[in-house]
């Protein structure tokens, strides 16, 4: 497949020309296409959709679901064609990558005509960060904002005699509590995969320790905190109460975790309300604690969560961008995110629009400690990016694999895992 650096300006100007997506109908309507790959997200889009057309009934807006990774395939394929969905969610992941070609349009300047530095003052600094390009235009308006928690099976807990994880809850407690699960109920205690956002990242900024530098021109695996964060997380598959590397190839945490084999595990609350739905037999056995903070930090209080956030965006070139970006102002008003919010699918960007999300779980009958996510905001830490983010990040995963399966020294990782980050921002810094 030819990738998008390839595509001349002059070949994007013809496509622009051509764009097909979002035509009129035989009803005399603009029918507008939105891409999304979470179904359990569904049904809050379509609800803000159709909050817009019921104020322009002039526009049809179909909602598109697809999966994650088919997603990503079909984007690229339809920013090649110039033939991009009318509206679509973007990720941090790939954010810079699409807007770093001109493939997204430029929305700084959307609210202008509605109030002067609207973004900065209904939006938190992360969810803004979110929905930047390399150069800081805003190329998206911020759709949801997101941390991770440590989720935990009570009635293990129980039978182990171990008080529930709370705020006061440090990695000692986190370590021991394993052991004692393990011990009388056999059960795994905390379990802790390769992962980079769901894994080692909120552990290396607990520590005090960064995965990238504050400019994101360097990687932080050099730094004292980044490596205690390091070896502390890397450390615990050596207990017998966390599996190894090969057990979460086959079976995910959360998988392990609600078919009663493991007590404790990280996850995000765009999952939480999905895990409610999908598990009631576990009704009132588990809930969720804030991220144990680090005893000892090389510098802070200890405390970090990882905290995301998607945007909505659509194509620069298109024959419906004035009208999708019509859509998307609407999409980032009070009005669109409370409502979103409603669904308890994911916690809506727009500062003070957060409440719905933890009342629908209520309303819903879950008696789950939701309250407490919108409390680690105030520590949270943006999701690590940069535009070589899709070279390094496989890559450095891959050291950590080595150092799982006793192929390498964690020193040997860090120094690989800083070389390799380095090396691709380098090469994206001058161009190549």
């Amino acid at each position: 497949m030819k990738k998008i650096p390839r595509v001349t300006a002059a070949a994007l100007a013809v496509a622009a020309l051509l764009a097909l997506t979002g035509c009129g109908a035989s009803d005399g309507k603009t029918h507008l296409k939105f891409q999304i790959w979470d179904v359990a997200q569904r049904e809050s889009m379509q609800a803000v959709c159709d909050a817009y057309t019921a104020q322009n009934p002039d526009v049809v807006i179909e909602v598109q679901v697809t999966s994650w990774s088919e997603y990503w395939t079909k984007l690229e394929a339809a920013a090649e064609s110039n033939t991009m969905p009318d509206i679509f969610w973007m990720h941090t992941n790939q954010i810079l990558y699409y807007s770093d070609f001109g493939m997204l349009a430029d929305v700084t300047e959307l609210y202008d005509d509605v109030e002067p530095g609207y973004y900065q003052n209904h939006f938190s600094e992360i969810s803004i960060g979110n929905a930047q390009g390399s150069d800081g235009r805003m190329y998206g308006v911020p759709k949801d904002k997101d941390n991770i928690f440590l989720v935990y099976n009570k009635e293990m807990f129980d039978a182990a005699g171990v008080a529930y994880p709370d705020e006061d809850w440090t990695w000692d407690d986190l370590t021991s509590a394993s052991q004692t699960i393990y011990d009388k109920t056999g059960n795994y205690g905390y379990m802790a995969y390769n992962d980079d956002q769901m894994g080692y990242w909120s552990f290396v900024y607990q520590a005090g320790g960064c995965i990238l530098t504050e400019d994101k021109t360097k990687a932080g695996f050099d730094q004292p905190g980044t490596r205690k964060g390091m070896e502390f997380y890397v450390g615990l598959q050596q207990n017998d109460w966390c599996p190894d590397q090969a057990y979460f190839a086959e079976t995910a945490p959360g998988t392990a975790f609600f078919s009663g084999i493991g007590s404790m595990y990280v996850e995000g609350n765009w999952e939480l309300m999905n895990k409610c739905v999908n598990f009631p037999n576990m009704d009132g056995k588990w809930d969720i604690a804030p991220m144990p903070k680090c005893p000892d930090p090389v510098s802070g209080d200890g405390r970090a969560t990882i905290s995301n956030g998607l945007c909505y965006a659509t194509a620069a070139h298109g024959k419906t961008k004035d009208i999708a970006l019509d859509v998307l102002k609407f999409f980032g008003t009070e009005e669109a995110q409370l409502l979103a919010s409603s669904y308890g699918a994911a916690i809506s960007a727009y500062n003070g629009t957060e409440q719905p999300y933890f009342d629908a779980f209520a309303e819903a009958g879950y008696d789950i400690n939701v309250e407490m996510i919108m409390d680690q905001f105030e520590y949270g830490v943006q999701n690590v990016n940069n535009a070589a983010k899709p070279k390094w990040k496989s890559p450095v995963l891959d050291e950590l694999n080595k150092v799982y399966n006793g192929q390498q020294s964690l020193d040997s990782a860090l120094a690989n895992m800083q070389r390799i980050v380095d090396t691709e921002t380098a090469k994206k810094l001058a161009g190549d």
